[in-house]
């Protein structure tokens, strides 16, 4: 399995020229590499203890924080319940969604269900909140790096994402037992959201389809965060940026023994967002792919179908 060569960027040392190296490396991958985040290392390793804490507990106690019918926005999804689009085989995965605490009485709270939170995990809730506020300030951070590379102004997703419906989402990947059959870990996939910012890639698995659609394993060094364009981003681009193809491989020998945990946040727009592809993206050779409109949430609802987390 080659290696994609994706450079690591500094988000504090490369700040000048990071519009530039982040729109190169995301037009050519769609994905990138980034040190110096800011996120404190304290408040990261004290969520992987709470995460594989949380995952540990008996399958009836993680299954009360399962809610019926909200297509996984919050709590719990169990084990094997989420389907790549197209695929047949359910991923070999389950997953916790903490999402944004809106303001009382925002007109967005119909699409964003409140947080619930495990009584059994002390800890939990404080946590997962800082650690949410962080993803989503360092977020806008390369959001806005985007911008400047697309021609916009430094702050056009500001007012997109403010409340956005984004997502943090604990993994776990239990180890990978005989009755797998013909299901991997993640099923090969595009993101639906923005971007996608992940922690724990460290461990192998994350592969990228690269361009002459050869799989390409991604290894960030310790510390760095990936970063992966979603499938809003790309339609609002007109596909200049483009959201690839990814899976998480299931391991061989030893490691198929160990779980593996991981922990992407889905940059979200507002939910009453409504998309017009931006018009420095479409020209004579590269018409607008997207002329209906319609709104994140519009996408999100049918994206949530087509995956299995809503009938």
């Amino acid at each position: 399995m080659d290696l994609a060569n994706i450079p690591v960027l500094s988000l504090s040392a490369d700040r000048a020229d990071l519009p530039a190296r982040l729109g190169e490396t995301f037009r050519t991958y769609g994905f990138a590499m980034i040190r110096d985040h800011g996120i404190d290392q304290a408040l990261i390793d004290r969520a992987w203890d709470l995460t594989k804490r949380f995952f540990a507990l008996p399958d009836e106690t993680k299954r009360a924080y399962f809610l019926a019918g909200k297509g996984g926005a919050r709590g719990y999804t169990p084990f094997r319940t989420e389907v790549a689009k197209g695929a047949t085989e359910k991923d070999l995965k389950e997953f916790w969604h903490v999402g944004r605490d809106l303001p009382e009485g925002s007109p967005l709270a119909a699409t964003m269900p409140p947080n619930v939170w495990p009584g059994e995990i002390e800890g939990f809730e404080e946590t997962f909140k800082q650690l949410y506020a962080r993803f989503d300030a360092v977020g806008a951070e390369i959001l806005s790096a985007i911008a400047v590379h697309l021609g916009l102004d430094a702050r056009w997703f500001d007012p997109a994402i403010d409340d956005g419906n984004s997502v943090l989402r604990l993994l776990h990947y239990p180890p990978v037992g005989e009755g797998a059959g013909g299901a991997i870990r993640a099923g090969a996939h595009e993101d639906i959201n923005l971007i996608t910012l992940l922690l724990g890639a460290e461990e192998a698995g994350l592969e990228l389809l690269d361009k002459n659609g050869e799989w390409l394993s991604v290894a960030p060094p310790p510390g760095a965060m990936v970063i992966n364009i979603g499938d809003m981003l790309q339609r609002l681009t007109n596909h200049v940026l483009p959201s690839t193809t990814h899976r998480v491989r299931n391991p061989s020998g030893e490691r198929a023994r160990y779980s593996r945990y991981s922990m992407p946040f889905f940059l979200h727009l507002r939910s009453d967002f409504r998309f017009a592809t931006l018009p420095q993206c479409i020209d004579a050779q590269h018409p607008d792919r997207y002329p209906v409109s319609i709104t994140a949430d519009d996408y999100l609802q049918e994206r949530l179908r087509e995956i299995g987390l809503k009938s």
